[in-house]
């Protein structure tokens, strides 16, 4: 991993790894009882997403343009890079990362690594389980949401689907943004 101070990768790295694993959500904000997506393909998720939409973060911040690539490594964990256009700077920031299954279960239940050996949960919780064209993820805490889709542009019916699906688990969708492509 390249770590560079004031760099995308470093502050995924570090906020992300400390922040999702270092705390335990209060239990109102807790997404540990949200269930994951059973019977997950993990050959058919990789590849390219691109972020339709989140929860801001300041790992994420001034990033427009972002997408998440996934691909299996040699060791069998899954490569991941996030890879987003900072409006501010004129840059592109990239974050490399590993993930792997949290369980063997075959359940869209991952762990996401972007700092040395400090691991986030990646729940996959809702999944176009037909083309895997789009899927909303979340961690163990509430304050962590994600709509991701294979295109740059996810269709308005399945967007406003997928927004109240999340409104129903208890995230606040009035602080969602929806990425720029």
């Amino acid at each position: 991993m390249n770590f560079k101070f004031g760099s995308l990768t470093y502050l995924y790295s570090l906020i992300l790894s400390v922040l999702i694993m270092g705390c335990s959500p209060s239990k109102e904000m807790s997404a540990e009882f949200i269930p994951v997506v059973q019977n997950f393909n993990l050959n058919r998720y990789l590849g390219t997403w691109y972020e339709i939409a989140r929860l801001p973060h300041t790992f994420e911040k001034d990033l427009d343009k972002v997408t998440a690539t996934y691909s299996l490594r040699k060791d069998g964990m899954i490569e991941v890079i996030n890879k987003g256009f900072n409006t501010k700077s004129g840059e592109w920031k990239e974050a490399k990362g590993k993930a792997r299954f949290k369980d063997k279960s075959g359940n869209a239940y991952l762990e996401v690594s972007f700092f040395w050996i400090f691991y986030g949960d990646y729940k996959v919780i809702e999944l176009d389980t037909l083309d895997y064209s789009y899927a909303m993820i979340t961690s163990r805490s509430k304050d962590y949401f994600w709509i991701l889709s294979r295109a740059p542009k996810l269709d308005d019916e399945i967007y406003d689907s997928l927004i109240a699906k999340a409104q129903n688990y208890g995230f606040d969708i009035s602080k969602i943004y929806k990425v720029v492509h």
